[in-house]
């Protein structure tokens, strides 16, 4: 920049900022981003030492807004793009605070991911926020408007394809008729026993539901107690229905919600025969110490709330055999809360339920619908996806922190691990 400096005096004197603005409002800022003042006009007539100026700081108010994005994007500084994030996007001052995010976040490719802009989120709530909530990001918005699906959040090639797939990724509870006529068979015989379960065992490892219904006991009706259990198979199919005898008096049938009268449990099964029948199920004749993920006997237990319907059963299962849609991280709250089963019915799936009278049909049928949508998701493979495994502990060593320092964002993202087992490698 050119400064002018007195005759006589040895202090500069800068020039007159408002007469170089308006010299410079036709300059193209986005075109250059240092002007040399000597190619602008002033009336003074000084010493000049030659320097430049930037022109953002002269005319950045006069600039339209794409102007000033451009700007602002090209004085970004390189150190800060260099510790950006890979999967969040966040940014930070150090190398150092990037490492150390990386190594608490857990960030990995089973993570929702943004279809536009690739943004790893938590859970699916944060990435609806990301596309369609109160501030989203617009550019990712304004495609998800034209090409995503409301449902599974995917974004398709076309409106058409967005149309055609949105009609298969709506589900509704299309076996109605026929399973009225069924409930009302299981009504009429037996008290409403329905055993299947010896049929089954003779089958190979599989994914079943459950879910209970619960009555009230204690002086005030709060104390919960199983009195309706029903169990599914992965194609909605009942396996086993009963009422079942609670082991205290029951003061609060909630019929509103449970539809359950207290002839439905005059001579209704014992709790401790049925929680015998299911745990033996359940284990499909392997002990329960012996149990384990893969390669085993023991059935994949699916339902919403889990720990408390297990609770009630007074039934104990491995918790690596159990997936609970009320706990499963990509389908909690972005406040790591539970979601609602009816709420995680409506928004994924696009039909509700519990609407009256509950049936724990509808609820095994829905979380069995969630899990199977999610457990249907493409992620990439590795050997060892979970960073609780050994050979991933020493990913983020405080040992590796210079060889870890050295490696940009994308290379950190390709060792960093999941920190929950992601439903996908069931499939």
């Amino acid at each position: 920049m050119h400064i002018m400096m007195r005759r006589g005096s040895k202090s500069p004197m800068l020039p007159n900022v408002s007469a170089l603005e308006r010299n410079i409002v036709s300059i193209p800022c986005h075109t250059t981003p240092f002007l040399p003042i000597s190619t602008l006009h002033t009336s003074n007539s000084s010493i000049q030492v030659s320097l430049l100026i930037p022109i953002q700081c002269l005319a950045y108010k006069h600039c339209s807004v794409k102007c000033r994005q451009a700007m602002d994007n090209r004085y970004e500084s390189s150190e800060t793009l260099r510790n950006k994030c890979a999967a969040c996007f966040r940014q930070f001052n150090k190398i150092e605070h990037l490492v150390e995010h990386m190594r608490v976040s857990y960030h990995s490719g089973h993570e929702p991911m943004c279809g536009i802009c690739r943004k790893h989120c938590r859970s699916f709530e944060s990435l609806r926020e990301h596309l369609i909530g109160p501030l989203p990001k617009q550019e990712c918005k304004n495609i998800f408007s034209i090409r995503g699906c409301r449902f599974c959040l995917t974004i398709l090639d076309s409106s058409g394809a967005r149309r055609s797939h949105e009609g298969r990724c709506q589900l509704s509870n299309m076996n109605y008729v026929s399973l009225m006529i069924h409930w009302s068979y299981i009504n009429s015989t037996d008290l409403g026993i329905h055993d299947q379960l010896d049929s089954y065992r003779a089958r190979g490892p599989q994914v079943v539901a459950l879910a209970c219904k619960m009555v009230g006991g204690g002086s005030d009706g709060s104390l919960d107690m199983c009195a309706r259990v029903c169990i599914t198979d992965e194609y909605e199919n009942i396996i086993f229905h009963a009422y079942v005898k609670t082991p205290l008096s029951v003061t609060n049938y909630r019929y509103e919600s449970t539809g359950i009268r207290p002839e439905h449990l005059k001579d209704a099964m014992p709790l401790k025969q049925v929680q015998k029948r299911v745990q033996d199920f359940l284990c499909n004749g392997e002990p329960m110490w012996k149990i384990r993920p893969k390669g085993g006997k023991a059935r994949i237990l699916v339902g919403h709330g889990l720990d408390h319907d297990l609770d009630r059963l007074q039934l104990d299962y491995p918790s690596s055999m159990v997936r609970d849609t009320a706990r499963y991280p990509p389908l909690m709250k972005t406040s790591k809360l539970s979601n609602s089963l009816k709420y995680l019915t409506q928004t994924y799936l696009g039909y509700d339920i519990q609407t009256g009278i509950q049936d724990p049909y509808d609820d095994c049928v829905a979380t069995m619908r969630l899990y199977m949508r999610m457990r249907s998701q493409a992620h990439r493979k590795e050997d060892y996806p979970l960073a609780s495994e050994p050979q991933n502990r020493n990913n983020f060593a405080s040992w590796r922190q210079g060889e870890i320092e050295r490696m940009n964002p994308e290379e950190m993202l390709e060792i960093s691990r999941s920190d929950y087992y992601c439903w996908c490698l069931d499939a």
